[in-house]
């Protein structure tokens, strides 16, 4: 990210301080190519090192903006439909190949995408409006959506305080981490599915 843009993320965080992690975590989570992860890491940064910020509210409210958000997501993809879909893909300019890949995960894993969607940063802007295209039973989406929520933020917002020393580093790995995040959800996912089963049985 470039220097500029990352000093004016820093300087929105030193202003607002949690009112700008919850904006970003929100509009990032209702679709808007909002840069919410890099400003998550940045405000988790700077708990470690200036001690502006507390990272267990900085955890506290990401979750529950994220949270939000999708849910926004999930209203105008429930209302909106397919053509405000396509228009909306038309106006950020993405790529149709990747509400493509997001229509087949839905259809194979249902609304646990919802849940590892949070760790590929292109999905995590659309899966909230697809899931309401997509006519996903909204008690679903809540639950995974909350969950993934809860984890993501979590591990990102810890990432980013532990190794508040290593900044670029950090954020240099997160852009070209997108595949591991999304194993490590995977496993994790398939860890309480099987828990859950062993509890029915």
């Amino acid at each position: 990210m470039p220097q500029h843009l990352l000093d004016l993320l820093r300087a929105y965080l030193t202003r607002y301080g949690y009112g700008a992690v919850a904006a970003a975590l929100l509009l990032e989570n209702a679709g808007l190519p909002v840069p919410g992860e890099t400003i998550l890491l940045l405000a988790s940064f700077m708990a470690y090192s200036e001690h502006r910020l507390q990272l267990d509210f900085i955890i506290a409210v990401a979750i529950s903006a994220a949270t939000v958000g999708d849910n926004l997501g999930f209203a105008i993809g429930f209302y909106g439909g397919r053509p405000l879909l396509e228009r909306y893909r038309q106006l950020l300019h993405l790529r149709p190949s990747a509400i493509e890949q997001g229509e087949r995960l839905f259809q194979r894993y249902g609304a646990v995408t919802i849940f590892f969607a949070r760790f590929i940063a292109g999905l995590r802007i659309i899966a909230g409006p697809l899931a309401g295209v997509l006519r996903m039973p909204w008690r679903r989406f809540l639950l995974f959506n909350f969950l993934g929520a809860t984890v993501w933020v979590t591990v990102v917002a810890s990432v980013g305080y532990l190794f508040g020393r290593h900044w670029e580093e950090l954020s240099r790995a997160f852009r070209n981490a997108n595949v591991v995040t999304l194993v490590l959800a995977a496993i994790l996912v398939l860890f309480l599915w099987r828990k859950r089963r062993k509890r029915g049985s």
